[in-house]
C-alpha cells in the first residue's frame, strides 16, 4: 500500500508541475507573439524607409533634365538634346551598378513584394502606435518622460518586446523631427 500511495503522491506532484509549466509557458508564448509582432513592425518600417530611399536615389536624375522656364526652346537645339537624354540615365544606372546597388528590376521586385496587400494591416497598428504616442504627449506638455512611462500610459509595458516597440517607434518620431531626445532615454514632445 505505501508504494501505491507514494506512486499516486509522485503522480500529483508531476501533474502540479506540469501545470505550472504549462501557465509559465503560455505566458512566455504571448510576450514572444508580442516581441515578434514588434519585430515584424520594425520591420516594415525599415523596409519602406529603404524603398524611399531608393526613390530618392533614383530622384536625382531628373533634375539633369531643362527646367520649364518662360523661354520656349528652338527646334534645333531641343532635337540635339533629345537623343542626349537617354545617355546620362544609363551613364547614371551604369555607374551605380558596380557600387554595390541592385539593378532597378530586382529592386521594383523587392518593392512589390513589400508593399503587397498583406502587410497593410500591420501598417494600420504600426501607425495607430505612432498617433498614441503622439496623443500622448500632447497631453503631458512639456515634461521629460522615459519610454517606459510611455509604455505604460499606453498599456503597451506587459513585455520587453512591446516597451521595446514604443522605444523603436520613439526613436522613429525623434528622427522626423516630431519628438524631441532630451536626456539619455528622456523624450519630450518637439514644440513648433
Amino acid at each position: 500500500m505505501v508504494s501505491a500511495t507514494g506512486a499516486a503522491h509522485n503522480i500529483e506532484v508531476t501533474a502540479e508541475s506540469l501545470q505550472e509549466d504549462l501557465a509559465r509557458l503560455e505566458l512566455q508564448k504571448q510576450s514572444l507573439e508580442r516581441e515578434l509582432a514588434a519585430v515584424v513592425a520594425h520591420l516594415g518600417s525599415v523596409q519602406r524607409a529603404l524603398s524611399a530611399l531608393d526613390v530618392l536615389m533614383s530622384a536625382p536624375s531628373a533634375p539633369l533634365l531643362p527646367s520649364g522656364g518662360s523661354e520656349p526652346e528652338p527646334a534645333g537645339r531641343a532635337a540635339v538634346q533629345s537623343p542626349a537624354e537617354p545617355a546620362p540615365k544609363a551613364a547614371a544606372d551604369a555607374a551605380r551598378a558596380p557600387g554595390g546597388r541592385r539593378p532597378q528590376g530586382q529592386v521594383t521586385k523587392r518593392r512589390s513584394r513589400a508593399s503587397g496587400t498583406g502587410s497593410q494591416p500591420d501598417q494600420r497598428s504600426y501607425g495607430r502606435l505612432t498617433e498614441q504616442i503622439l496623443e500622448y504627449f500632447a497631453g503631458v506638455g512639456d515634461k521629460d518622460v522615459r519610454a517606459r512611462d510611455v509604455a505604460a500610459a499606453l498599456g503597451r509595458d506587459t513585455d520587453s518586446g512591446s516597451i521595446n516597440a514604443v522605444r523603436s517607434t520613439l526613436d522613429r518620431l525623434v528622427g522626423a523631427s516630431r519628438v524631441r531626445r532630451s536626456g539619455r532615454g528622456l523624450y519630450r514632445a518637439e514644440r513648433p
